[in-house]
Protein backbone atom coordinates (compact mmCIF):
# COMPACT_ATOMS: atom_id res chain seq x y z
CA UNK A 1 0.00 0.00 0.00
CA UNK A 2 1.34 3.44 -0.47
CA UNK A 3 0.64 6.68 1.15
CA UNK A 4 1.94 9.92 -0.19
CA UNK A 5 3.82 7.91 -2.74
CA UNK A 6 5.94 6.16 0.63
CA UNK A 7 5.01 2.34 0.17
CA UNK A 8 3.90 1.29 3.86
CA UNK A 9 3.62 -2.07 5.01
CA UNK A 10 1.83 -3.80 8.24
CA UNK A 11 3.35 -6.50 9.90
CA UNK A 12 2.30 -10.33 10.28
CA UNK A 13 2.06 -9.98 14.03
CA UNK A 14 -0.79 -6.84 13.26
CA UNK A 15 -2.28 -8.53 11.35
CA UNK A 16 -2.64 -11.89 12.78
CA UNK A 17 -4.53 -9.74 15.89
CA UNK A 18 -6.56 -8.41 13.87
CA UNK A 19 -7.54 -11.26 11.95
CA UNK A 20 -8.31 -13.37 15.72
CA UNK A 21 -9.78 -10.54 17.43
CA UNK A 22 -12.66 -10.38 13.99
CA UNK A 23 -13.27 -13.48 14.26
CA UNK A 24 -13.58 -13.11 18.07
CA UNK A 25 -16.28 -10.25 17.03
CA UNK A 26 -18.15 -12.23 14.55
CA UNK A 27 -18.45 -15.41 17.37
CA UNK A 28 -19.90 -13.13 19.83
CA UNK A 29 -22.35 -11.27 17.49
CA UNK A 30 -23.37 -14.62 15.88
CA UNK A 31 -23.99 -16.09 19.90
CA UNK A 32 -25.47 -13.33 20.98
CA UNK A 33 -27.26 -11.46 18.49
CA UNK A 34 -25.96 -8.60 20.06
CA UNK A 35 -25.29 -6.20 16.83
CA UNK A 36 -24.99 -3.11 18.90
CA UNK A 37 -21.57 -4.16 19.65
CA UNK A 38 -20.32 -3.56 16.11
CA UNK A 39 -20.71 0.60 16.47
CA UNK A 40 -17.48 0.89 18.68
CA UNK A 41 -16.24 -2.71 17.60
CA UNK A 42 -15.97 -2.26 13.99
CA UNK A 43 -13.95 1.64 14.46
CA UNK A 44 -12.31 -0.36 17.01
CA UNK A 45 -10.96 -3.00 14.27
CA UNK A 46 -10.58 -0.28 11.59
CA UNK A 47 -8.18 1.69 14.43
CA UNK A 48 -6.26 -1.48 14.84
CA UNK A 49 -5.34 -1.30 10.98
CA UNK A 50 -4.70 1.96 10.33
CA UNK A 51 -2.55 3.03 13.55
CA UNK A 52 0.44 0.59 12.27
CA UNK A 53 0.39 2.03 8.74
CA UNK A 54 0.27 5.39 9.71
CA UNK A 55 3.24 4.53 12.29
CA UNK A 56 4.96 2.74 9.30
CA UNK A 57 4.42 5.81 7.33
CA UNK A 58 6.14 8.45 9.82
CA UNK A 59 8.78 6.25 10.54
CA UNK A 60 9.16 6.24 6.33
CA UNK A 61 9.44 9.72 6.31
CA UNK A 62 11.86 10.28 9.02
CA UNK A 63 14.35 8.13 7.18
CA UNK A 64 13.63 9.58 3.41
CA UNK A 65 14.27 12.46 5.69
CA UNK A 66 17.75 11.33 6.56
CA UNK A 67 18.77 10.33 3.60
CA UNK A 68 20.69 13.28 1.72
CA UNK A 69 22.55 13.59 5.64
CA UNK A 70 23.50 10.10 5.32
CA UNK A 71 24.76 10.07 1.90
CA UNK A 72 26.44 13.49 2.25
CA UNK A 73 28.31 12.53 5.40
CA UNK A 74 29.04 8.67 5.31
CA UNK A 75 32.30 7.58 4.70
CA UNK A 76 33.28 4.50 2.75
CA UNK A 77 34.14 1.77 5.54
CA UNK A 78 35.13 -2.11 5.08
CA UNK A 79 33.66 -4.27 7.67
CA UNK A 80 36.70 -5.14 9.51
CA UNK A 81 37.49 -1.26 10.15
CA UNK A 82 34.19 -0.92 12.34
CA UNK A 83 35.13 -1.59 16.11
CA UNK A 84 33.84 -0.04 19.24
CA UNK A 85 35.92 3.28 18.70
CA UNK A 86 33.61 3.36 15.63
CA UNK A 87 30.35 3.86 17.74
CA UNK A 88 28.67 7.08 16.45
CA UNK A 89 30.60 7.20 12.94
CA UNK A 90 27.98 7.50 9.65
CA UNK A 91 29.22 4.98 7.03
CA UNK A 92 28.49 3.67 3.99
CA UNK A 93 28.70 -0.38 3.62
CA UNK A 94 28.68 -2.75 0.10
CA UNK A 95 28.89 -6.25 0.82
CA UNK A 96 26.74 -9.44 -0.21
CA UNK A 97 23.30 -10.04 2.16
CA UNK A 98 24.37 -13.29 3.71
CA UNK A 99 20.97 -13.65 5.94
CA UNK A 100 17.58 -11.71 6.39
CA UNK A 101 15.52 -11.64 9.78
CA UNK A 102 12.81 -10.26 10.78
CA UNK A 103 11.39 -9.03 7.50
CA UNK A 104 7.64 -9.56 8.42
CA UNK A 105 7.79 -7.53 11.51
CA UNK A 106 9.16 -4.65 9.35
CA UNK A 107 12.20 -3.99 11.90
CA UNK A 108 14.39 -6.37 9.49
CA UNK A 109 18.09 -7.39 10.42
CA UNK A 110 20.48 -8.24 7.38
CA UNK A 111 24.13 -9.90 8.20
CA UNK A 112 26.24 -7.90 5.23
CA UNK A 113 29.43 -9.42 4.32
CA UNK A 114 32.53 -7.92 2.08
CA UNK A 115 35.78 -9.46 1.53
CA UNK A 116 36.71 -8.23 5.26
CA UNK A 117 34.33 -9.64 7.62
CA UNK A 118 30.45 -9.85 8.11
CA UNK A 119 28.50 -7.17 9.94
CA UNK A 120 24.64 -7.17 11.25
CA UNK A 121 22.87 -4.31 9.74
CA UNK A 122 19.30 -3.56 11.56
CA UNK A 123 17.06 -1.15 10.03
CA UNK A 124 13.91 0.23 12.48
CA UNK A 125 11.43 0.57 9.96
CA UNK A 126 10.92 -1.49 6.14
CA UNK A 127 13.17 -0.29 3.69
CA UNK A 128 11.99 0.96 0.29
CA UNK A 129 12.98 -1.97 -2.16
CA UNK A 130 12.83 -5.64 -0.85
CA UNK A 131 16.01 -7.13 -0.18
CA UNK A 132 17.09 -10.57 0.40
CA UNK A 133 19.66 -13.46 0.80
CA UNK A 134 22.40 -12.63 -2.37
CA UNK A 135 21.51 -8.92 -2.96
CA UNK A 136 24.30 -7.00 -3.41
CA UNK A 137 23.56 -3.75 -1.47
CA UNK A 138 24.85 -0.35 -0.42
CA UNK A 139 24.16 0.55 3.39
CA UNK A 140 24.08 3.68 4.95
CA UNK A 141 23.86 3.91 8.45
CA UNK A 142 25.33 4.84 11.96
CA UNK A 143 27.38 2.52 14.36
CA UNK A 144 25.64 1.80 17.37
CA UNK A 145 26.42 -1.04 19.82
CA UNK A 146 23.53 -4.45 19.75
CA UNK A 147 21.76 -3.72 22.94
CA UNK A 148 22.47 0.26 23.31
CA UNK A 149 24.67 0.49 26.39
CA UNK A 150 26.49 -2.70 25.39
CA UNK A 151 27.69 -5.52 22.58
CA UNK A 152 29.12 -5.71 19.51
CA UNK A 153 28.81 -2.43 16.77
CA UNK A 154 26.45 -3.08 14.03
CA UNK A 155 25.18 -0.45 11.78
CA UNK A 156 21.82 1.03 12.14
CA UNK A 157 20.69 1.48 8.87
CA UNK A 158 18.91 4.28 7.07
CA UNK A 159 19.30 3.38 3.25
CA UNK A 160 19.96 -0.53 2.17
CA UNK A 161 19.48 -0.32 -1.60
CA UNK A 162 20.88 -3.58 -4.41
CA UNK A 163 23.43 -2.29 -6.50
CA UNK A 164 24.08 -3.03 -9.91
CA UNK A 165 27.56 -4.31 -8.63
CA UNK A 166 28.11 -7.90 -8.44
CA UNK A 167 30.63 -9.67 -6.03
CA UNK A 168 33.84 -7.91 -6.25
CA UNK A 169 37.43 -9.82 -5.89
CA UNK A 170 39.00 -6.95 -4.24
Amino acid sequence: MKIKGTRVRISIINLGVLALLTFFLASYVVASGDYYVLIWAVPSLLGLLLIPLLLNYMSQSQYTGLEPMYEAEARNTRVNAITSSSIGNIVRLEGIVEKVMFKSLNRPQYHVADRTGQISVKMFTSPKEDINTDDYVEVYGQVIKRYVLVGEPVVNAVIIRKTDRKKKSD
